[in-house]
């Protein structure tokens, strides 16, 4: 008998249409690393769960019986996965088909999990974000998404193409490299990191002065300007800046200064 992440991605698949994807692309997992415990709890159980599991998210918190996030998978999946546990539930990312260094999707955290090429036969992808409850979807043997992003005029942060991994995501098996913001580089993340079953990696860095930050005050509001004030070193503001200001201050307003980082502040 099918289980419900085989029957997630039959429904997709018939749904799909296009060239099949370039096996050189990769979906990435964006997150943010320095969040208590995270690291430490993928070192420990060595997987990868959704919201679902773990109850936190760097998007919306709706992941529950009836939620806005219940909702989407059921009508995305065809009802595969009303009746499952959480932990078999999909876990979320992107297709980095711009083959960005900080990742598919920074809007979601600096760092990233960038997956194996074996992962692809069991993602499924749709465009725009899930939120928006799209119709159009793609699985690697038919994806016609790409084109369809590229054609799109979105701003750089809300530009990715959402991936659902479906079935268990292993860090030992399924995972590349964690890839960090080098401005974590010396810190007890980067200790937890390398306490992982995986590769550890780089990327090219987010780094960002509130002399810049002034000149957009309506990307997320002034508000997030003057809080910016406070919080940078010396005038600047990384993803360790942010870090050490995450409990002292309320964390929506802290994801709107990251999403300003991410934003303006991408070295590459």
């Amino acid at each position: 008998m099918p289980t419900p992440p085989e029957n997630a991605v039959r429904h997709l698949t018939e749904l799909s249409s296009g060239p099949p994807l370039d096996p050189a692309l990769r979906v990435t997992l964006n997150f943010q690393p320095d969040r208590p415990g995270l690291l430490d709890a993928l070192a420990s159980t060595g997987t990868y769960v959704s919201q679902f599991t773990t109850g936190t998210s760097n998007g919306g918190l709706t992941a529950h019986p009836g939620g806005d996030r219940w909702r989407w998978e059921s009508r995305i999946f065809n009802g595969a996965y009303d009746e499952a546990p959480a932990h078999i539930r999909p876990v979320y990312g992107a297709l980095n088909f711009r083959r960005r260094s900080a990742g598919a999707a920074p809007r979601f955290g600096s760092a990233h999990l960038r997956l194996t090429a074996d992962v692809l036969p069991r993602t499924t992808f749709c465009y725009p974000d899930s939120t928006f409850e799209p119709t159009h979807f793609g699985v690697a043997a038919r994806m016609s998404l790409i084109a369809l992003a590229e054609a799109d005029h979105q701003d750089p942060l809300d530009d990715y193409i959402e991936a659902q991994v479906h079935g268990p995501l292993r860090i030992d098996r399924d995972v590349e490299a964690l890839v960090l913001d080098p401005s974590f580089r010396g810190t007890p993340v980067e200790r937890a990191a390398r306490r992982l079953p995986c590769p550890l990696e780089w990327h090219d860095g987010f780094k960002l002065t509130v002399e810049e930050l002034r000149r957009h005050p309506y990307f997320r509001g002034p508000q997030y300007v003057v809080l910016a004030e406070h919080l940078a070193d010396d005038g600047w503001l990384t993803p360790h800046v942010l870090a050490q200001a995450f409990g002292q201050y309320d964390a929506q307003d802290l994801k709107r200064v990251w999403h300003c980082l991410a934003r303006f502040g991408s070295v590459s």
